[in-house]
């Protein structure tokens, strides 16, 4: 599809980079919240979560809209914590290591949920799986020196 290449070809830019992470989790908290959960601006080209963890040095509530990649329909998600290709991690990803239990809004359900660092063989083969699903996640990889972290969050 040609409008999804466009998109793709946008989305790895530096320039999408230094703006997306400012713009798009705003317009999806809005959204999110006026459709009561229903709807996500961001998941109209990919699917989409509202994670709510528990931040790793306050202990309060976090919520985080992310891209996401549905596993066992529905049952289990993969998050990347791509962070638009900038360097350092998300802070979503701190959050999620300090406190893995956590809670994600999937089309207006809540749902409890345990995150999980995937490493070694799992996290090769679900990269490959992500690079498929969004080829521009190996050009955020390229950009920076850290590698990716790669999460199954699995419900509870």
């Amino acid at each position: 599809m040609i409008g999804e290449r466009v998109v793709q070809r946008v989305s790895s830019t530096r320039g999408f980079a230094k703006v997306a992470p400012h713009v798009i989790p705003a317009l999806d908290r809005a959204v999110h919240r006026l459709t009561r959960g229903k709807v996500l601006l961001s998941a109209q080209m990919l699917p989409g979560v509202i994670l709510t963890s528990t931040g790793a040095r306050s202990g309060q509530p976090r919520r985080t809209p992310l891209a996401c990649m549905p596993e066992d329909g529905g049952r289990s998600w993969i998050l990347i914590g791509s962070n638009f290709g900038r360097t350092g991690h998300p802070n979503w990803t701190h959050n999620l290591l300090a406190h893995p239990e956590a809670e994600v809004s999937w089309r207006g359900e809540d749902v409890p949920v345990r995150a999980f660092l995937l490493e070694g063989e799992e996290r090769a083969a679900v990269w490959r799986t992500a690079l498929a699903f969004w080829p521009p996640y190996a050009t955020y990889q390229a950009r920076v020196e850290r590698e990716i972290r790669l999460f199954r969050i699995v419900r509870r």
